[in-house]
């Protein structure tokens, strides 16, 4: 199945929602573009300076990111730049960024080696995710499957 996206491209895999979500958000720039305006960047001069990225590659990501409705773009104070914010649907995305956060903690560092954590509004770490099923019961590799389209 083709499926073209709003840009022009099209879809490596139209029926898997992991293929499609790494489609618009699966790149290394996009998803840390989203960590910071999480963090509250929210200028181009923000993401610049915080990753020390190309200009035209940002430049890039932002517009993708900003077609796809994961941030959204206004005109800042001045008139000559712009204001980015994350949608509801950047938003949503909190939750995939905790699950990549945990997942280095455990194993992207020496056990002894120090990075930032991420803390709620009490200075409390997170609890683990861990994915449930309505049940409130665990589901892990071996206790799920997809459910493939005909």
């Amino acid at each position: 199945m083709d499926v073209t996206l709003a840009t022009g491209g099209t879809w490596t895999d139209a029926a898997c929602p992991v293929a499609r979500t790494t489609d618009l958000v699966g790149d290394r720039w996009s998803l840390l573009i989203i960590r910071d305006a999480m963090d509250g960047a929210s200028t181009f001069t923000d993401f610049q300076r915080g990753l020390g990225i190309a200009r035209n590659i940002l430049t890039d990501r932002l517009r993708k990111l900003v077609e796809h409705g994961i941030l959204d773009k206004s005109d800042a104070a001045d008139g000559r730049r712009y204001n980015y914010r994350l949608t509801e649907a950047g938003r949503d995305l909190f939750t995939v960024v905790v699950a990549l956060r945990q997942w280095g903690e455990r194993h992207a560092f020496a056990a002894d080696e120090p990075h930032s954590t991420l803390v709620d509004g009490q200075e409390r770490e997170l609890s683990e995710l861990r994915a449930l099923n309505r049940d409130g019961q665990p589901v892990t590799v071996e206790s799920s499957r997809v459910r493939k389209l005909d």
